[in-house]
């Protein structure tokens, strides 16, 4: 389940209504902004008993091109880890 940046807005304004629309639109984007300029640098982005998130170097390989079995070079790139906490995996996984 995907969220759009417009949801959580839309949500953070059903909360706190006392917060005009376009302060917590600004917050919003300085937060996301933020999170990716951390990430550019090479920094973990933790939020605590929520989640984490760091960029890993993944290494140049040979892969295949699945369709023509073509090997092909992949140059080393950075990744994302996204890890989340054990409350809110427990909160996922648990049965209803």
């Amino acid at each position: 389940m995907a969220t759009v940046k417009s949801e959580i807005i839309k949500k953070l304004s059903d909360n706190y209504p006392n917060f005009l629309k376009k302060d917590l639109t600004r917050l919003v984007d300085i937060f996301l902004e933020e999170v990716k300029n951390s990430l550019k640098r090479g920094e973990r982005v933790e939020l605590r008993d929520n989640f984490s998130i760091e960029p890993r170097l993944q290494k140049a390989r040979f892969s295949r091109n699945p369709k023509t079995n073509e090997k092909i070079y992949v140059k080393e790139k950075y990744t994302i880890l996204f890890k989340s906490s054990k409350m809110w995996t427990n909160k996922i996984n648990e049965e209803k």
